[in-house]
């Protein structure tokens, strides 16, 4: 069955400087239209293919991209332009895989990894996907729409205690009990306008301006897709992925993602570790990645994409 992709309006956040980055030059050496890299990239969250696209601008006609996602709507863009330019391989599965996906293909290593964590534009402003209580849609929230259960399916079953620890574990959620009892209270779950309601009659306050669903929605997205589990399994295939010199580029877009990725590149790039630190004698561990670079969204972009406000590019060399 052929799933037709919707067409909705994404702007990649910090275009240029995460292909800047990824390449290791300037935002300003890239405007020059001089730069011709060659190697083999990663493009592990390719959504629409904003990255992918300015970033196939500045390699060589034996470059290769290979590009990941779990939503078989960017699989169908990417295999568009994979259709269009020979350099690009698409691989439907998350970045978690990314090793196991590589060594498939016959590669060991690679000169450059882009990450874009959480949800898109294109997934937000479709109702039909659930992942936004702004639009009526089903209660899903699945990144792959193809495995894996529904947030509704495990509303149905999980225990209200759980629920409480997922909306604050992942959502930050001060009042997750008083939530999770309201929503184990529905009926059933199938609207996300009516799941956003009810979480919005039990919440006794909320931040002037945000919707007091927003955490909770994050929250059972962020769990049913295993988003930040995924995180940590694909930041450690990455640094045994990169050849020296490659380097690490990862956007996230809220606190739980940012302190994943910011204290796996200060431990890799310090060669200190949690583990070691009761040790009688420390031992003296490699630093595997160059002192770690933050990038924030000039005004101008948060200006035209208020999306971008929450973003932070981190960024990194394999030594």
């Amino acid at each position: 069955m052929t799933i037709s992709a919707p067409e909705f309006i994404h702007e990649t956040v910090l275009l240029k400087e995460t292909v800047a980055s990824v390449l290791n030059v300037t935002v300003a050496e890239l405007e020059t239209g001089t730069i011709k890299k060659t190697g083999t990239f990663v493009d592990a969250t390719f959504g629409r293919g904003g990255h992918s696209r300015l970033l196939l601008t500045y390699l060589d006609k034996d470059s290769r991209l290979l590009v990941f996602d779990k939503d078989p709507q960017a699989i169908q863009t990417a295999q568009a332009l994979a259709a269009s330019d020979a350099r690009v391989i698409v691989i439907h599965d998350s970045f978690a895989k990314l090793q196991d996906n590589l060594q498939r293909l016959g590669i060991e290593q690679v000169d450059g990894i882009i990450a874009d964590l959480g949800v898109s534009s294109p997934q937000l402003d479709d109702g039909s996907r659930g992942f936004s209580f702004m639009r009526d849609g089903a209660v899903d929230m699945r990144m792959d729409t193809t495995r894996g259960e529904s947030v509704a399916q495990w509303l149905k079953r999980v225990d209200e205690t759980v629920l409480a620890d997922v909306l604050y574990n992942y959502g930050e959620e001060r009042h997750s009990r008083r939530i999770a009892r309201a929503i184990k209270q529905m009926a059933h779950y199938d609207s996300t306008l009516a799941l956003a309601e009810t979480i919005k009659q039990a919440h006794p306050n909320w931040q002037k301006g945000k919707h007091p669903a927003t955490q909770s929605f994050q929250a059972m997205r962020i769990f049913i897709n295993n988003e930040l589990g995924d995180i940590d399994s694909f930041l450690d295939q990455s640094l045994m992925t990169l050849n020296v010199g490659g380097r690490l580029a990862v956007i996230s877009f809220h606190s739980l993602e940012d302190r994943i990725i910011k204290q796996f590149l200060q431990k890799h790039s310090k060669g200190q570790y949690p583990e070691d630190a009761n040790l009688p004698m420390p031992p003296k561990r490699p630093k595997l990645l160059s002192k770690p670079e933050r990038v924030a969204p000039l005004d101008t972009e948060i200006k035209t994409n208020p999306r971008a406000r929450s973003a932070w590019l981190r960024s990194a060399t394999r030594q």
